[in-house]
């Protein structure tokens, strides 16, 4: 009896894993884009000062933003940045649980917000800002520097959003 039991647990350990690697590995390929695009740049700008011209619409240049998303609550002072760093610890530690916690469409919604979230949160760590280098911007008019993270973080959220107010009623 207590064989069974064993064999019972360990298959469902295995099939909860197999139920979540998919998402995981999104997550996981999400971390690395981001990690692999902000290395580029960050060798790239220790070379040169000059920003990368890709058309009339979109340049890569670096920027350090010290605050949340597209820069939004910079702050000088160190204390209001670890508070800063702090709750955004937490609130990836909320959506590792709502990802556990969600269906396999929302799970891969989920792993684009925290892969990119966790990015984001690696950098602040190791560097106390996040390289921010996509430049989109038509004449004059620049949209908020920003980096791949971000565009992960923005897709799942939408992804998310939509997914919420159009779900079918079971």
């Amino acid at each position: 009896m207590r064989d069974s039991k064993k064999i019972t647990g360990s298959i469902k350990k295995e099939n909860t894993f197999i139920k979540h690697f998919p998402s995981l590995t999104i997550l996981g390929i999400v971390f690395l884009l981001d990690r692999l695009s902000k290395n580029y740049i960050l060798d790239y700008f220790k070379t040169s000062d000059t920003e990368i011209v890709v058309n009339n619409y979109l340049n890569f240049d670096l920027i350090w933003n010290s605050g949340v998303a597209f820069g939004f609550f910079s702050f000088n002072n160190t204390l209001t940045y670890q508070l800063m760093t702090v709750l955004i610890l937490i609130i990836i530690i909320f959506l590792i649980y709502f990802f556990f916690k969600s269906n396999s469409r929302e799970k891969l919604f989920f792993a684009l917000v925290i892969g990119g979230a966790t990015g984001n949160l690696f950098d602040r760590l190791i560097y106390f800002s996040v390289p921010d280098f996509i430049d989109f911007h038509y004449k004059e008019f620049h949209w908020f520097t920003f980096n791949i993270a971000d565009i992960f973080i923005t897709t799942g959220i939408i992804c998310i959003l939509f997914y919420e107010i159009f779900k079918k009623e079971a």
